[in-house]
Formats: C-alpha cells, structure tokens, sequence
C-alpha cells in the first residue's frame, strides 16, 4: 500500500502529548503519518515506538520556511492524490496574570497556537482539496470557557474557535470537514513545561507583582497540578481524533472528559457572575 488520500494524515506537535498519541495510533491501524517535530531526538523516540511507515518531519508552525519545507516532503510523496487529514495539534500554555504576562510571550502564544494553525493550513490546503480531506484542530475546553491566569492561553483557544467555524463555512465547497476538538484535563507535559518557564519568570518579578499575585498564582498552580495529574489520557483524545478522521458524518466540535462537558453546561445555565464564582473557587481562590 502506497501513501495517498485515503490513508495519509499529517500531524503537527507530534513529539509528546496529544499529537505523539494521535500518530502511533493511526500509524498502528496503517495510516502514513507525517509527524510533526521539532527535534532529532524528538523523531528518534517516535520512530522507535512506531513501524517503518510512520515519518517524522521537521515542522516547526511558527516558521513559515519550515511549513513549506514539511509541505514540499508530503506532496513529492503522495503526488496528486492529496491526503485524508491534517491535524493541527501544535500548541503551548503560557500561563500568567495579564497584567504581569510580558507582550512577546502573548505574541508568543498567539504565533504558536493560532496564527501557526492557520500558517500550516494555508499551506497544506491544496493536499487537503486533492484528496477531499479534513481538517481537525485541536481545542480545548479553554476555548469556551476562560479560566484566571490562563488568560492568553483562553484568548487562543477562544481565537482558534472561530477559525474553525469559519474555515467549516469557506471549505465546504470543496467538501473539506472542519472539525475542533475540545478536550478538558489532560495529563500531557504541556502544563510542566509552562509552569517551569513561569517558575523563571517569577524569579525576575518585582516585589510589587508578588505581593499582588503570589498567593494567588501559587494557588492555582498547586490546584492545576493536582488536577493535570488526573486528567484523561492523550491516547484517550487520540482516539476521537481517529473518530474526526473518519465518521462518516464528523461532527463539527467533539467534547472530551467529564469536566469538559460540566463546564460547558454550567456556562449556559450561570450567569456569568455566578459562573466567575464557580470557577474562582475550582481554581483554589
């Protein structure tokens, strides 16, 4: 079986996670998946815990010399016959008050989850209408539902919503499914990685922004921590990547985990003030 549209699937944010999860599962059912990565090594592990079909490729979605590159790899391969899917996974958390969090870290976060996502799809999309594939982006219950101290991580996944809803509308002439996932908790390294670079920028705060938010930041931190750690599995999400990829009829967003689902039902029912409670207090302030 050669590579083409009924079985190729990119995936960017591939090394850990969700995106590293997605790829082995597909590549055990048989798929040929392009695996997104930024590091050597980072492919080395992947390829270990995969068949020969899986290929790392060198994607990083905020450099668009690199997108074109990944592009260029995946089209001499599968030639005119266009791929099944692209799943935009590639994602970080910068956590922080908005009022301490420095702009180049929020440009940061934007430029990797938002405007990264939309990067690789432009450049993806003439694979994408060869093989009358789809689309999946990888949301987050963030995305509709705002938390404090996770503000520019919300306005991304809020932002990625809309992109989703308008590339379903512009792509469904050429019968492109677009959908988003919306997973709540997960245990994945991605909250590590952001409360270590938090742990650095804490120490260059001022005294004013401790005594502002210390108490509070090192509050929520001890709560996420405590809920990341049981959070649903990666290979549980992966799964209804699977499910976005291939249903006959995919649904347009796919919510995942108890808390995800709780939390968008109390947002329809609360008012937003009695929901600002609800959610001061699950997140320990």
């Amino acid at each position: 079986m050669l590579p083409g549209n009924k079985n190729t699937v990119v995936i960017t944010g591939a090394s850990t996670g969700i995106g590293a999860a997605s790829a082995l599962l597909l590549d055990e059912l048989g798929y040929f998946v392009f695996a997104g990565v930024r590091k050597d090594e980072d492919a080395q592990k992947l390829q270990k815990k995969a068949s020969p079909k899986l290929r790392p490729i060198f994607l990083d979605v905020t450099d668009i010399e690199s997108i074109q590159s990944a592009a260029a790899i995946v089209t001499k391969t599968v030639g005119d016959s266009g791929i099944l899917g692209l799943v935009n996974n590639a994602g970080v958390a910068v956590p922080s008050p908005l009022e301490l969090l420095p702009i180049a870290e929020f440009q940061q976060q934007m430029n990797i989850n938002v405007t990264g996502q939309l990067a690789v799809t432009q450049e993806f999309l003439g694979l994408l209408r060869q093989g009358k594939g789809r689309i999946v982006n990888m949301g987050s219950i963030s995305g509709r539902s705002a938390a404090p101290f996770l503000g520019a991580y919300n306005a991304s996944k809020f932002a990625l919503e809309a992109l989703t809803d308008v590339m379903r509308m512009e792509l469904r002439p050429w019968g492109i499914s677009v959908s988003i996932i919306e997973p709540g908790t997960i245990a994945t390294p991605i909250w590590e990685k952001s409360f270590s670079q938090v742990d650095t920028a804490r120490k260059n705060l001022p005294e004013s922004a401790e005594q502002l938010y210390g108490e509070a930041m090192t509050a929520v931190r001890k709560k996420v921590e405590k809920i990341a750690s049981q959070g649903i599995s990666s290979e549980s999400v992966a799964k209804i990547v699977l499910q976005a990829l291939t249903a006959k009829q995919p649904k347009t967003r796919y919510l995942v985990g108890q808390d995800a689902k709780i939390a968008v039902f109390l947002k329809k029912i609360l008012p937003d003030k009695m929901y600002d409670r609800v959610m001061l207090y699950s997140m320990g302030l």
